[in-house]
Parts: structure tokens; C-alpha cells; sequence
């Protein structure tokens, strides 16, 4: 089918379908439970850039930096970029090693619901067949369907597949290797790898000039329209710059398109933006490396890595703690949200060490802890506690110091649960939410505690209420989050 014929199979779904593509049809949408009660999901960078592996999955853009230290980097490794430029990495991306079913059984060992792989990045290598460009991983490199392989093997396992495309900012994404000799100066047409790698100005700016032509637009919404007919993901995340004005009305299009197939299908799907790049209420807003300071009364999630330096893999990754990780989960679930973890495989397809083995202490606590998180809606207030969360994006680097005061509430199989995020050295909790309180202000706790148990063993634990709070006794050796259960009338 060529872009034409596309182009209107997409206008007859649209007109045939319940959602037309403006935003008061689409303000109809409602967050589907299947999602809201996940809570727990993997993201995978994995794409060309995994060969160099330096820098960050930004490298393909770095390394056309005159002076930057992917730039510098590229010259004393690869040599001058007119004669080895991004494109010669394909070759070297054999994923020799690539395991779809390896990875679906960590991820479900990982105690995650859904699996998103990164479809296509900025880099625009498609990690799909395709029959857009012959620049995908069908064709070249691996010379397999890995969204397609994996897809089927996440299926299997009951985890729900969605698809990440960062399409939109490959408008700009190569624009550099414009500015001296490199192999991104070579005639461009659609459909090649670099192209159109225009100028890159402000990437905040909304009304950014040169802005994304009508072609570049249409090739995008076809693109997408693909991944979804040929794939089916219920998930599909965007990264940010879809918030340019230029794209907008094409953005309405998909919306429309993608909730029209999903109805066709019998499904509910997702989609997930940031900023405002969709209308509030038409898909569901994503905080990057970063979460909210207080609950939220509607649905949302943030994506963070297991590495602070990169999305990708690169040699030297900076991890983060696994107790860290699962603290960041349990808080971001007692405020109405989900996780989106990132992982980075190497080039030859195998999962770092490290990175499994965050996944892993995850999903043991998870397995324990679980119906804590998974279905989990929120109480009445998100939580306790001295320490306070740096709210907005980016803020995953900045250390947070929780104590065993911390505490994180949610709601689920008729009962509420306390997560207690570090352990009391002591044993001792106090939980100032579920103190006897004056039943005349209404904002607090005025039930009845009629048990408290451990999740992580199942033990009964001690407990007596006065004015100050609900105490329990529990001893417990870990540096992971501590539930109890709390059974109430």
C-alpha cells in the first residue's frame, strides 16, 4: 500500500469509527482498568546505538557535535564521519545473542504487566518490518522482527505489549551532520535513514522554526498507523516533542485512529504523552525520570531507567538501587500512577547482569508484596512521613532519604495497606494516620483496626492505637519497603 492509499485507509477508519479527530471526540476516552491495574511495566532502549555504546542513546545526534565528547569519542574510535558515519554501526548490530523468550521470562519474573519496546528512536531505525523504509531491523542489522518476536513471546506469557515511537524528533535528530563533511550530507529523499535531518533550534519551543513540513507529518502518521495495524500494542508512548504545534492535527488523527482500531478489536488501549501534548483527558500523562509530590485523581505514569547516565546500554552505567526502585514504585502506585522501568540490552542481545538482577529483587518483593501494588487504587490520603519528594521531571538523581517514618498507603481486595518504605531498625511503627482521632473531623481515620499482618511473611503483628497513631512491632532485616496489611471496619 502506498502513502496515498494509507493515507485514506485512515480517514475511512476515522469516519467510520466512534472517534472523530477532534479533542471534544476524543475527550470521550476513559482510561481502561486493565492499565490502572498493572502498575508495573518494562521500557527497552535497544536500537543501533547499543554498538557504540558510549555516551547515551542520544549518540547518533552527539556524535555530529563538532566538539562534544560523543564527537571526539567517534573520531579516535571510528574514524572521520564521511567515511564511518552512524549508519556503518548497522552491520555491527547483529543481535547474535537475542533471546525474545529469555527477556519475556525475566519480565514476568520481574513481576511486570506490560512491555514496551522502543519501536523506533530518534535514531529512525525501525526495530519492526516494515514496508515504510527498508531501514529497520527486518532488513538490516539483525535482519529479524524484533517488536513482532518479542510480541509473542511477552503474549505468551500474559504480558501486554505496547510500542514507543519516537518518530517526531527524528525531524531534527540528524540536522548536525549538516554542518561539515559527514555522510549525513549525501542526497536525502524520504525514506532514507538521515533524512531530513533539519537544523535543530529550541526543543522547548512549541512554534520552533524550520517547523515538521506536511510530508514529514504524513510519513510519521503512516509510520505509527503501521505499528499499530501490524502489531497491535495496547500501549503507545510518545516522547515529548509530539507537542510541537505542527503536529497536532495529526496527533488528533492518531488518537482517533488507534481508539477506532482498538474498538474494531474489542480492546482497550493507551496512549501516554508528555507535557500537553494531547489534551488533558485524552490519553494518559507521563512524568520522565521524575514523579508527582501528591496524589493525583487521575491516572498517570513516569518512565525511569535502572541506570541514571542513559537510557541505553552504555560501558559504565550509573545503577540505581533496587531498593530505591521499588521504594519510587510503591510511592508513585499510592499516588494514582505506574511505572514504566527502562532497561538497556547490549548490542548482541543479552540483558546486563545488572540490570536483571534489579529486575529480579523487584519482582521477589513484588511476589510477596504484590497485592499491596497490583489493582491497587488509592485511600484517602497518599502517605506520611518527613521526607519530602522533589516533584517534575528529571528529578530521579536526586537522592531521597526515606525512614522507616515514611509511609505509603493504597487500597485493594477490601483492605488498606501500609508501606512502611525502609524498616525500623527497632521494629517499631507508628502510623499517625490511624491514631484514635476525634470522629467529628472527617478528614481522619475513625474505623476500626481490626487486624494488622506482614505481607513479606504473613505473620500477625502486634498493634495498639492511641491518640498519636496505630503501633505495630515487627522486626524485619531488608532494605526493601515493609507492607502490612490492615484489615478495617
Amino acid at each position: 500500500m502506498d502513502a496515498r492509499q494509507y493515507l485514506k485507509q485512515i480517514d475511512a477508519v476515522i469516519e467510520r469509527g466512534p472517534y472523530a479527530a477532534t479533542w471534544e471526540s476524543l475527550s470521550g476516552y476513559r482510561v481502561p482498568d486493565w492499565y490502572r491495574d498493572a502498575k508495573f511495566g518494562i521500557f527497552i532502549h535497544w536500537g543501533v546505538y547499543s554498538v557504540p555504546a558510549f555516551d547515551n542513546e542520544w549518540y547518533p545526534r552527539n556524535i555530529y557535535i563538532q566538539g562534544s565528547k560523543a564527537y571526539e569519542y567517534h573520531l579516535r574510535t571510528y574514524g572521520r564521519h564521511a567515511e564511518f558515519g552512524y549508519k556503518d554501526f548497522i552491520p555491527l548490530f547483529r543481535a547474535e545473542k537475542f533471546d525474545p523468550d529469555a527477556w519475556a521470562e525475566l519480565f514476568q519474573r520481574a513481576g511486570a504487566r506490560y512491555v514496551v519496546p522502543v519501536a523506533e528512536h530518534h535514531d529512525g531505525f525501525q526495530m519492526y518490518r516494515s514496508d515504510i523504509s527498508r531501514w529497520n531491523a527486518f532488513e538490516m542489522g539483525p535482519k529479524r522482527d524484533v517488536l513482532g518476536e518479542l510480541g509473542d513471546r511477552c503474549r505468551a506469557r500474559g504480558l501486554t505489549l505496547g510500542a514507543s515511537s519516537h518518530r517526531v524528533e527524528h525531524w531534527f535528530f540528524m540536522g548536525h551532520g549538516r554542518e561539515f563533511e559527514s555522510d549525513v550530507r549525501e542526497p536525502l529523499a524520504r525514506g532514507d535513514l538521515y533524512w531530513p535531518a533539519m537544523p535543530e533550534r529550541d526543543l522547548q519551543d512549541l512554534f520552533s522554526v524550520p517547523a515538521p513540513t506536511a510530508e514529514f507529518l504524513e510519513d510519521w502518521l503512516i509510520r505509527t498507523c503501521e505499528l499499530i495495524d501490524r502489531y497491535r500494542p495496547r500501549i503507545l508512548y510518545f516522547d515529548w516533542w509530539i507537542q510541537h504545534s505542527a503536529v497536532k492535527p495529526y496527533l488528533k488523527k492518531l488518537a482517533a485512529y488507534y481508539y477506532n482500531r482498538a474498538a474494531e478489536w474489542g480492546e482497550e488501549v493507551v496512549v501516554t504523552y508528555k507535557h500537553d501534548a494531547f489534551l488533558f483527558g485524552t490519553a494518559v500523562p507521563d512524568v520522565e525520570r521524575g514523579q508527582f509530590a501528591d496524589v493525583k485523581p487521575y491516572a498517570w505514569q513516569t518512565d525511569m531507567a535502572v541506570a541514571l547516565n542513559s537510557w541505553c546500554h552504555t560501558e559504565g552505567n550509573e545503577y540505581r538501587d533496587a531498593a530505591e526502585l521499588a521504594r519510587d514504585l510503591v510511592d508513585i502506585v499510592s499516588k494514582n500512577g505506574c511505572l514504566l522501568l527502562n532497561v538497556g540490552p547490549r548490542a548482541d542481545g543479552t540483558i546486563p547482569a545488572e540490570d536483571a538482577a534489579i529486575l529480579t529483587r523487584i519482582g521477589d518483593w513484588l511476589r510477596l508484596n504484590g497485592e499491596a501494588i497490583y489493582g491497587a487504587r488509592v485511600w484517602r490520603r497518599y502517605g506520611e512521613g518527613p521526607t519530602r519528594i522533589v516533584e517534575g521531571q528529571f528529578a530521579d538523581g536526586i537522592k531521597k532519604n526515606f525512614t522507616h517514618e515514611d509511609f505509603r498507603f493504597t487500597t485493594a481486595n477490601g483492605a488498606l495497606y501500609a508501606v512502611a518504605l525502609k524498616a525500623s531498625p527497632d521494629g517499631e511503627y507508628c502510623i499517625h494516620a490511624l491514631g484514635e482521632q476525634d470522629a467529628s473531623r472527617q478528614a481522619n481515620f475513625h474505623g476500626i483496626v481490626r487486624s494488622v499482618t506482614a505481607l513479606a511473611d504473613g505473620a500477625a503483628v502486634p498493634f495498639a492505637r492511641d491518640a498519636e497513631g496505630l503501633r505495630l512491632r515487627h522486626a524485619a532485616e531488608t532494605d526493601m519497603p515493609v507492607a502490612f496489611k490492615i484489615i478495617v471496619d
